[in-house]
């Protein structure tokens, strides 16, 4: 008996009709990144795990898909360390190669092989798949499309006030309701330092990041297993829960860390951020959250994520600044910030709330019946001049009964359908049936294609 065929658990088949509404995001995105004047690269899909390893954390690092090295991959690996079962240990032999967890590595590794043939301030977008080896759960995937911009070879928080306003010009665009929710690398910084535990700041911000996931008495929990004092979880807590608008949170901050000067100066960009945003004027609620960490150790000061406000769901887009991450591809001192779109979940949002709009899934405006050889023959040439003009149309390719081929148009929404028969070839006519309306007209060529143009540039924008 056959195997049934199946996917791996956390990826996803999508329909014609799904990759409509996937494309219309990532047209939306794209359209954006363009507007504010990024310009797209792609990376392999596959990375060195060199390129990708230490740079998310030990969390991160255990996520990362590890390619098998082709060929005998265990040749180099001993009996003994086989029978020993320490995957960690023998991983660098029969593994050299693993998929890309995000965008934001490859192109710092990008950025460093193409140094002399980029120029700075490079603002570049990826619309690219990456892979983490997660449990599968609603909203979370193994595979899945992330669409990232960023801006490197400039220290200026205007940057980071540009990409709020790039997050808000999508969003307002797609018609999703979000928060954007702010935060500074430096003051969790500041945070370790006033409650005693700096060089824990990697364990803090790995355990906070999971608050709204699982709560802040487990969280609590989790820094007890980190060592991390009573004393210390006791200053920790008031701070991730502070409350009013953004710029009472500000003053709290500065009182509580008024003796750290790493967290002042997080503060003070924080605040150069926020205000600089809303100035501009924004659609999207912003809010300044002390607890948001995003658990990747390479952010050096702003940290961004956005929340659906009307979809129970996780971040749909996150980012910040990260200062050193090219330093450790041999060119130090450049610094970079940069946000990532998450399509899949974007995709989700838009279906909860049906935000698409009408004839989305359109893609073929008209279809020719086929009524036998000399007819179909007449239509490829009406058809080709449609598509000179830009209208998308196709011919049935058999001549089949008419109620077939009229039922195929129907249950692909297809909204024209043109006859060519006898009659129509002897009067040089084209009969032109409307699929919504059931109207017809008896057209010439030049009547038919004229209209339809009209229709096609009505539908987009023209």
């Amino acid at each position: 008996m056959a195997v049934k065929p199946s996917i791996p658990k956390g990826t996803r088949d999508f329909s014609p009709v799904e990759m409509a509404k996937r494309n219309y995001i990532f047209d939306t995105i794209k359209d954006s990144f363009r507007l504010f004047g990024y310009r797209q690269i792609e990376t392999p899909a596959m990375e060195n795990l060199s390129t990708l390893m230490g740079k998310y954390g030990e969390e991160g690092d255990r996520l990362l898909f590890k390619i098998l090295n082709s060929g005998d991959f265990l040749k180099d690996v001993s009996d003994s360390e086989l029978n020993e079962r320490n995957s960690v240990k023998i991983i660098s032999r029969i593994s050299e190669k693993g998929l890309r967890y995000d965008l934001t590595v490859p192109f710092a590794r990008f950025v460093v092989q193409n140094r002399n043939d980029i120029t700075l301030p490079f603002k570049r977008f990826q619309i690219q798949p990456v892979w983490r080896a997660d449990r599968p759960q609603k909203g979370r995937y193994r595979e899945f499309f992330q669409c990232d911009a960023d801006v490197v070879g400039s220290d200026s928080l205007f940057n980071e006030i540009e990409l709020l306003e790039l997050i808000d010009n999508v969003y307002d665009k797609l018609g999703i309701r979000v928060v954007i929710k702010l935060n500074n690398r430096k003051i969790l910084s500041g945070i370790a330092e006033i409650i005693g535990e700096p060089e824990k700041l990697t364990e803090i911000t790995v355990a906070i990041d999971k608050i709204e996931k699982i709560g802040i008495d487990k969280v609590t929990d989790e820094l007890r297993g980190k060592n991390i004092s009573e004393e210390a979880i006791e200053k920790l807590r008031p701070l991730l829960s502070l409350e009013g608008e953004n710029k009472t949170k500000l003053m709290t901050l500065r009182r509580i860390l008024s003796d750290s000067e790493i967290g002042m100066k997080g503060i003070e960009e924080l605040e150069t951020v926020t205000e600089g945003f809303d100035k501009i004027g924004h659609l999207s609620e912003v809010e300044i959250d002390v607890s948001l960490a995003r658990g990747l150790n390479y952010y050096t000061g702003t940290i961004i994520e956005v929340k659906a406000k009307d979809v129970e769901i996780g971040s749909i887009t996150g980012g910040g600044r990260y200062d050193n991450l090219t330093g450790v591809f041999g060119l130090p001192g450049l610094s970079g910030v940069g946000i990532s779109f998450g399509a899949d979940r974007i995709y989700d949002v838009l279906n909860q709330l049906n935000l698409y709009p009408e004839n989305i899934s359109e893609s073929v405006k008209i279809l020719f019946v086929n009524f036998g050889e000399k007819e179909a023959l007449k239509s490829l040439g009406i058809i080709k001049k449609l598509r000179e003009n830009g209208v998308s149309c196709e011919l049935y390719p058999d001549s089949v009964k008419m109620k077939k081929q009229m039922s195929y148009a129907d249950s692909l929404a297809i909204p024209f359908v043109a006859i060519i028969g006898e009659n129509e070839l002897s009067e040089g006519t084209i009969n032109l049936k409307d699929m919504h309306s059931g109207e017809q007209w008896k057209l010439t060529e030049e009547e038919m294609i004229n209209h339809l143009c009209n229709i096609a540039g009505e539908s987009n924008g023209l």
